[in-house]
């Protein structure tokens, strides 16, 4: 049994899984790095511990001081969120060796859907249809351009390990393939240790779709409907919404079933998510598996009204599913604005200190947050500092929500990009539904750029 987590992780993540261990009745030991002593999170845990300077890896990534802690707190579950650890499957098999539960699926899936390569060849071995590229590393600039031209311009160069769009660039020559090759490579060693790159199809106006899954220790597994993630800057996230405007109940279901299929293949467990490329006519493809808690996972809980964190812990206790698939149903319309430190037109980080910080509130609106006024954002961490999340009965009265709750956000001694969300929702190509990956550069920065 559970009876106390230490949480590794931090910010706005941190503060949503001690809320849930809160109404479970489980305690909870938060870590923090320097930067972070002052983070809302360190005070709501029952127990705090510093764990190094604000370097990730002498905090967040220093596997061996944060089981240290869990064995000082006498944590036997450790619950890493996502980013940092949550994906490592040294640290998912350390944990297992020090008898303290991972709440997570075990380190060789983890492995095996960490390289985008071996994942790309799984989906392939369950019917699951991939997007035409290779089928393993592509070692030099001269095979690259080879395979390129069996493969056809455009196509995305990708590193296998890692995500965030790290070490991902699209390219449309020979020329641009040469270019992006060595850089990308390099870049990848140096955030994930791994520098192979592989190529695939670039699915032209493609939507970027997500399957989120649940699967226990006895067989049991359920899909909680779709999240559409299409609004992205640099291949990151900037909107999501559930349930998505474009695809059909048909196509929802076939979704479903292929991200089941792959589940069960893979005899996983716990949270995760598949997702998918889908492209005009509603084909869609596998993309990557996401074997941890999503930014975006509110969303789905306003229109399921299942706390996803909580099943987390059930699994990881060894309990069964309580709910099957056919209890399932999508009420409503949910969106998540997620709300950066920095500037709206480059993108670039804006740490400073807030002065001001005042939050939207009101029937269908959610905060997740990392901040609070008279906070130094520092530079050390992703710059995502919250999460607004709207939840209406149908997406045009979800639409209006945002807006009001967006131009109720204050946020004063940083930039944000609170402009930019603006835009996005009062766009008529957004309000209509047509929201492809290429959506911020065909439309937000072509109208910044006039």
């Amino acid at each position: 049994m559970i009876k106390k987590i230490l949480i590794a992780n931090r910010g706005e993540i941190a503060a949503r899984i001690i809320r849930t261990c809160k109404k479970m009745g489980i305690e909870t030991v938060a870590v923090y790095s320097e930067a972070d002593q002052q983070a809302p999170y360190v005070s709501i845990a029952d127990e705090s511990f510093l764990i190094g300077p604000p370097k990730v890896n002498e905090s967040y990534l220093n596997v061996y001081r944060i089981l240290e802690v869990a064995k000082i707190t006498k944590a036997n579950a450790i619950h890493p969120g996502y980013g940092f650890l949550s994906e490592n499957e040294q640290f998912a098999e350390f944990c297992a060796t020090e008898g303290i539960v991972f709440i997570g699926p075990n380190s060789n899936v983890i492995k095996q859907m960490g390289s985008k390569i071996a994942a790309r060849n799984s989906m392939k071995q369950a019917g699951v249809r991939v997007i035409p590229g290779t089928d393993g590393v592509v070692s030099t600039v001269e095979e690259a351009i080879e395979t390129a031209k069996e493969i056809g311009y455009p196509i995305m160069l990708k590193a296998s390990a890692g995500g965030g769009g790290i070490g991902m660039q699209v390219v449309h020559s020979d020329k641009e393939l040469a270019k992006a090759f060595d850089s990308n490579s390099k870049r990848a060693i140096t955030f994930f240790g791994d520098g192979s790159m592989f190529m695939e199809k670039k699915i032209e106006n493609a939507r970027h779709i997500e399957i989120q899954i649940l699967a226990d220790h006895h067989g049991n597994a359920i899909h909680l409907f779709e999240r559409e993630c299409s609004i992205q800057r640099r291949n990151q996230k900037v909107i999501e919404e559930a349930p998505s405007k474009f695809i059909t109940d048909k196509t929802r279901n076939l979704m479903g079933v292929a991200a089941i299929k792959a589940v069960n293949m893979l005899n996983y467990t716990n949270a995760g998510t598949i997702e998918f490329l889908v492209d005009e006519q509603e084909n869609f493809y596998f993309l990557e598996m996401n074997t941890r808690i999503q930014v975006e996972h509110p969303i789905t809980e306003e229109i399921t009204g299942i706390d996803i964190i909580e099943q987390q812990i059930n699994i990881a206790s060894g309990k069964e599913l309580t709910v099957k698939q056919e209890d399932l149903f999508i009420d409503g319309h949910a969106i998540e604005a997620r709300i950066y430190a920095e500037d709206p037109v480059t993108f670039l980080p804006s740490p400073g200190h807030i002065s001001i910080f005042e939050l939207p509130e009101g029937q269908g609106i959610r905060n997740e947050t990392a901040v609070t006024a008279d906070y130094n954002v520092t530079p050390f961490y992703d710059p995502m500092i919250g999460k607004l999340i709207v939840k209406e009965n149908t997406r045009g009265e979800a639409i209006r929500l945002l807006k009001q709750a967006l131009s109720r956000y204050k946020v004063e001694g940083i930039k944000t990009n609170i402009p930019m969300l603006l835009n996005i929702i009062d766009n008529e190509q957004f309000l209509a539904g047509n929201t492809s990956t290429a959506f911020v550069d065909n439309y937000y920065l072509t109208q910044m750029n006039k």
